[in-house]
């Protein structure tokens, strides 16, 4: 595509009067502030400057971090910058470590590939910047307005112009085909028609609806993964009406089809040859005498490739590598850890014990809804039977919202309509095989598309999402009863939400995470997926999103799940479970020299392969050698949600208290 073809800026009288306007504005500025802070490049000029410019670590108002945007001139290059403002915050939860977590120092424009604005219904329009690599900085929201300046000021001193795919894009020092090099150009429903082996031509032919999926979930990947200065969660309730993107989409990735490498590549090559030439010289030099040994044999792989030794096997002999796994916990031992009227003695104690075993199969149904949430660990026996009659009746009154919806005004409900069909097709093709779903006209797929429907409503800025039934699943499996159910379901989502909001911001969290623990954990092995071009980590997308639900057989995931809820040893254990598993493979992906769609087809075939109780073990071992700079690595407020001192966990907030 030639540049012609491309809508620039220039032709915007919006955007062609603002660049003229902050041109002046800016410059005027400039000339009395040319070294205006310490933190400024050497001989900068100052050209734009934006106060109350914050990011939203989380949903909640309160752990807002506003700062100073500035855009620096130093010679011919353009660098971006921003700051927290220190010192005069009302917010005690963030601390001042925490909000250097976010700081931009002096990005070149160079490592910027593009600026994705977004304008809300409602709320504030806020931008995203996207690096040459494929991450993105934590979105940032304009409270006093300023982004049609900041483009503006942008488009003075480099190239910038508009996306043909996406006209909310801007594109920076774009000289090649966009629809290659830019995160618009990623249309996810093409992309599932085209990987599954439908024509082209078939994509055109789509319904209005399936237009609008696919002009919506753009912008899922837009912000890609954080970068170092990653945001945590953030759950946006308000303005964001168009959450329930189909996580069918989102799968893809975790297929391995040339179209899906080719487009990956795209978005998240640091440079053509996949591993950056500035970034060679700031390398060990062990890791880049690897890194050349590897480029230069590209034409034939030896049957045997050295690989470098995992960095931590040396502790496994010196350290007590993961404590034994034990028994589950049965009838008489669950008994010693409550009183007489059933409160729980010692919630830390029960939490380890269960960590450490689980619980047996009879007991999850009480358990669960106390690891869970759904009822507090000092609630008595008849405060949790008068609760649960309670939240039955508020249950039915939700389902009724649904149920009593005519045939006439379904017609007239379009979002009713295509949940209810996602849900429909999705609950006939969960856990068919175990014997509590089998068989044709089955009850209790029923009761799952009814809890379904009726969360849809509950939490209706969410609604439903492709992978919600993977999770309910196992849930109403162990409860057994349609209210209690849904009640627990609702107090997992609490902490897998954002698993599944549209803006995937949990999702990109907690894979940039995954990055940095194993850089720490295993440096060899992050460098090769780098030099691999797989750091984005989607092949452990499924992992995260669904809790490895695919991975092990079902008894096992029932185990797995409690343990992660006992958030004993972290609240961000699943992702230690993540670095073990690519830890015992480390050996056959680096020896086999796999690439990205190798490396995705030798994920997808270990479902149902792994060995769940050493993985726990070396999950736990990891989690304790990383301490304090394993937990420095996961950005604050990364899914799932932190328990808080009384063993409940923290609610969404009232929606005039979200963004």
């Amino acid at each position: 595509m030639h540049e012609t073809d491309l809508h620039d800026l220039s032709d915007d009288a919006d955007y062609a009067a603002a660049s003229l306007q902050q041109g002046s504005a800016s410059m005027t500025r400039s000339d009395s502030s040319k070294h205006s802070t310490s933190s400024d490049p050497e001989g900068a000029e100052l050209v734009y400057l934006k106060d109350n410019v914050t990011i939203h670590p989380t949903q909640y108002a309160s752990e807002r971090i506003s700062g100073r945007l500035k855009l620096i001139k130093q010679g011919s290059s353009l660098f971006m910058s921003w700051f927290p403002y220190k010192g005069h915050s009302s917010n005690a939860k963030i601390s001042e470590r925490d909000k250097n977590l976010y700081t931009i120092r002096a990005v070149a424009f160079t490592e910027i590939r593009s600026v994705r604005r977004h304008t809300p219904t409602l709320g504030w329009q806020y931008i995203i910047v996207v690096l040459s690599s494929g991450l993105a900085f934590p979105p940032l929201y304009f409270y006093n307005g300023g982004v049609r300046e900041f483009l503006g000021t942008i488009k003075q001193h480099v190239s910038l112009v508009r996306s043909a795919e996406d006209a909310n894009v801007f594109l920076v020092n774009d000289f090649q085909d966009p629809l290659q090099r830019t995160l618009s150009s990623l249309e996810l429903p093409r992309a599932v028609s085209i990987a599954s082996g439908q024509a082209p031509s078939d994509s055109t032919s789509v319904s209005p609806s399936s237009r609008n999926h696919e002009k919506t979930s753009e912008s899922v990947y837009d912000g890609s993964l954080s970068s170092i200065h990653q945001n945590g969660r953030q759950r946006q309730k308000t303005h964001d009406p168009a959450r329930d993107l189909s996580i069918q989409v989102l799968e893809k990735f975790s297929l391995v089809t040339r179209f899906a490498r080719e487009t990956t590549s795209q978005l998240f090559r640091e440079n053509s040859d996949g591993f950056g030439i500035s970034e060679k010289r700031n390398h060990n030099q062990s890791s880049h005498n690897y890194s050349h040994e590897i480029a230069t044999d590209n034409v034939r792989v030896p049957a045997e490739i050295p690989v470098l030794p995992d960095p931590l096997e040396v502790d496994k002999l010196t350290l007590v590598w993961g404590k034994p796994r034990q028994p589950p916990m049965g009838l008489e031992e669950w008994e010693c850890f409550l009183d007489p009227e059933g409160r729980v003695l010692d919630e830390k104690a029960l939490r380890k014990r269960i960590f450490y075993g689980g619980v047996e199969h009879p007991l999850r149904k009480e358990v669960w809804t106390l690891l869970l949430g759904y009822h507090g660990h000092d609630s008595t026996y008849a405060e949790r039977e008068y609760m649960m009659a309670v939240k039955k009746t508020e249950y039915e009154t939700i389902k009724l919202q649904w149920q009593s919806i005519s045939a006439e005004q379904a017609k007239r409900f379009t979002k009713f309509r295509e949940r209810k069909g996602l849900i429909d097709k999705d609950v006939v093709r969960t856990d068919r095989s175990l014997s509590f779903y089998e068989g044709d006209d089955n009850p209790n797929v029923n009761v799952l598309r009814d809890i379904l429907l009726t969360y849809s409503f509950y939490n209706f800025d969410l609604g439903y999402c492709q992978g919600m039934s993977d999770l309910l699943s196992p849930i109403l499996y162990i409860m057994q009863d349609e209210s209690e159910a849904f009640w627990c379901f609702v107090s997992l989502m609490e902490r897998l939400g954002p698993n599944f909001n549209r803006d995937q911001n949990g999702m990109h969290s907690q894979l940039f995470a995954l990055s940095k623990l194993v850089e720490l954990l295993d440096s060899p092995l992050h460098n090769y997926f780098k030099q691999k071009d797989c750091l984005n980590y989607f092949f452990c997308f499924r992992w995260v999103l669904i809790q490895f639900k695919r991975e092990f057989e079902y008894e096992e995931i029932l185990r797995l799940w409690e343990v992660l809820w006992t958030h004993y040893l972290s609240e961000h254990l699943h992702l230690y479970v993540c670095v073990a598993i690519l830890k015992k493979y480390r050996s056959k992906i680096m020896g086999e020299q796999m690439d990205f769609d190798t490396l995705l087809k030798f994920i997808n075939e270990l479902s149902s392969q792994i060995e769940l109780d050493p993985i726990l073990r070396d999950a736990e071992a990891l989690c304790i050698v990383a301490g304090e700079n394993g937990a420095a690595s996961i950005p604050p407020g990364t899914p799932p949600s932190l328990p808080i001192e009384d063993g409940s966990f923290l609610p969404y907030q009232d929606d005039d208290d979200v963004l």
